[in-house]
């Protein structure tokens, strides 16, 4: 599933045009199909969401 680079190798892409919940930026390709019921966050704001939130052990 991954390959050496920790990237997910054969991962299906969705593209589309879909709006970042956070900062309003376009986004074009997600790694899943959106629902419609949760936000979308560009990398940028899901890598600052990530960061933000506590870590699950």
């Amino acid at each position: 599933m991954y390959n050496n680079n920790n990237q997910a190798g054969d991962r299906q892409m969705y593209k589309g045009t879909w709006t970042c919940s956070q900062c309003g930026a376009e986004i074009t390709e997600l790694p899943f199909e959106p629902d419609g019921n949760r936000p979308l966050y560009c990398r940028d704001c899901h890598r600052q969401q990530r960061q933000s939130r506590p870590r699950r052990f």
